[in-house]
């Protein structure tokens, strides 16, 4: 995978496998490729099922709901614009669908404000096993990323 930066931030450029992801991640879909033969959700996206060998697969649509599975609160890193943003935390969510299936992001406290500073919220707030919600932030009109938002208190 490539990258392209916007306002120094290091950003996915998608391979032919990943593309579709990140083409529903641009209308507000969260979506995870699934094998068309058995029907198991795999990601990262790859032309071939590791379960059963099929080369066929779809992209099925996901709640957007899971639970916090880990995370780490990363302090100022090398990169400038990322320092900026420090400290902030980042989620791995195991998705609702298959917690087999883990995505990696940012959080935001409200899913209506996808567009929260990073370090908007604190990590006292932070609980393995907490809910989360996918929400969607346009960084550039090319590319946009999941994040997740905090559900309830």
């Amino acid at each position: 995978m490539d990258t392209l930066t916007a306002e120094g931030l290091l950003l996915p450029w998608p391979d032919d496998d990943g593309e579709p992801f990140w083409a529903y991640a641009r209308q507000g879909e969260l979506r995870v490729q699934a094998c068309a033969e058995c029907g198991r959700l795999r990601f990262p996206p790859r032309p071939c099922c590791p379960h059963c060998g099929s080369f066929t697969d779809e992209w099925q649509l996901m709640s957007g709901r899971g639970r916090l599975w880990s995370y780490v609160v990363a302090h100022p890193p090398l990169l400038p614009a990322y320092a900026e943003r420090a400290p902030y935390p980042v989620a791995v969510v195991e998705l609702e669908e298959d917690p087999h299936i883990r995505l990696v992001g940012t959080l935001t406290g409200s899913v209506r404000r996808p567009n929260a500073p990073w370090n908007s919220v604190p990590p006292q707030r932070l609980r393995i096993g907490a809910p989360v919600q996918a929400v969607f932030q346009a960084v550039t009109p090319e590319v946009t990323v999941v994040r997740w938002a905090l559900c309830g208190g």
